[in-house]
């Protein structure tokens, strides 16, 4: 397969993933806020801070207030990974693979980013936050049921899910630091009413929380959420099983360029021998932030090694 049409399935893959992550995340965010009062004069600067985006943001906005926050993350062209650009970029490259993509999979992402095109902050106030992500969330599970309904299990396959794959990995542990290391509740709070009803949202936020009653029980226990979200190898949202996928994808499209292994499988192989063997307890006493940005760096050393091997430009 050329570089070029590699390159292309990737980041429609990712940038899709992407866009559905940010919606979820933008989402609980706006929920928690209105389900437990915010003690923080400007209580959206967490999603900012987690996405290394506050820079960027202060650029162009005078307070992260939540009309702000909403439009940076949603709307403005500016910031390139806002859910509007993502949604351009996808479309943008899925355009150029019409011979590799099903024709249902190319109509919905194009109906999608037409619909973008004519977003407005207006959209927030009618038919409100709320009612605006749900139908989103519709739409990225339209999306990938057709992808996973329509397209064959082949090279082209293969690449896009690679990219889904690492996103979701990546966003997976970004969801977690958001209530665990900018969201922490006072001494006196930690299993309360609001920071169980934090963690519930943190569930929700990841299609989560019915899988997480039928393992665990109603019971909200930290180390069962850890386990599910970073560790479960059959959840399809936790970062293992995505490590897995990815791996399967890297591993099938070494064996067809005839290849015994590469550096990318490797490195994928790598992160997923830690999430199989670590365990919920350990990684909390020895930091959970720090294991979270170590699968985000992980992800990003495997998604340089694909595009070193794979997508760059000969």
């Amino acid at each position: 397969m050329l570089r070029r049409i590699a390159d292309h399935l990737f980041w429609t893959g990712r940038n899709l993933e992407r866009a559905e992550w940010r919606a979820r995340l933008v989402d609980v965010n706006y929920h928690l806020l209105i389900e437990t009062p915010p003690r923080d004069a400007q209580p959206w600067e967490p999603l900012l801070a987690i996405f290394g985006e506050s820079e960027l943001f202060k650029q162009r906005y005078a307070t992260a207030d939540e009309a702000s926050v909403l439009n940076f993350f949603t709307l403005d062209l500016e910031n390139p990974n806002s859910i509007r650009s993502c949604i351009d970029i996808a479309r943008n490259n899925a355009s150029a693979l019409r011979h590799y993509i099903s024709s249902e999979l190319w109509l919905d992402l194009n109906t999608l980013y037409l619909a973008a095109r004519d977003w407005t902050p207006e959209l927030f106030k009618s038919p409100g936050v709320f009612d605006f992500f749900s139908e989103l969330t519709d739409s990225f599970y339209r999306i990938a049921g057709i992808r996973l309904s329509t397209l064959p299990r082949d090279q082209a396959y293969d690449f896009m899910q690679i990219g889904i794959m690492l996103e979701r990995a990546e966003e997976v542990s970004r969801l977690l630091d958001v209530k665990y290391h900018f969201l922490l509740p006072r001494l006196e709070d930690v299993g309360g009413a609001i920071d169980l009803l934090r963690w519930g949202a943190v569930l929700r936020t990841a299609s989560a929380l019915e899988a997480y009653r039928k393992r665990h029980g109603t019971a909200i226990r930290v180390e069962n959420i850890i386990d599910m979200l970073l560790f479960d190898p059959a959840f399809p949202r936790s970062a293992r099983y995505s490590i897995e996928l990815a791996e399967a994808s890297l591993r099938r499209t070494s064996q067809r360029t005839g290849e015994v292994s590469s550096a990318a499988m490797e490195a994928a192989g790598k992160l997923l021998a830690e999430l199989r063997t670590a365990r919920p307890g350990e990684v909390l006493g020895a930091g959970l932030h720090e294991f979270l940005l170590h699968i985000q760096d992980s992800c990003a050393v495997i998604s340089n090694r694909v595009f070193e091997q794979y997508l760059k430009a000969g």
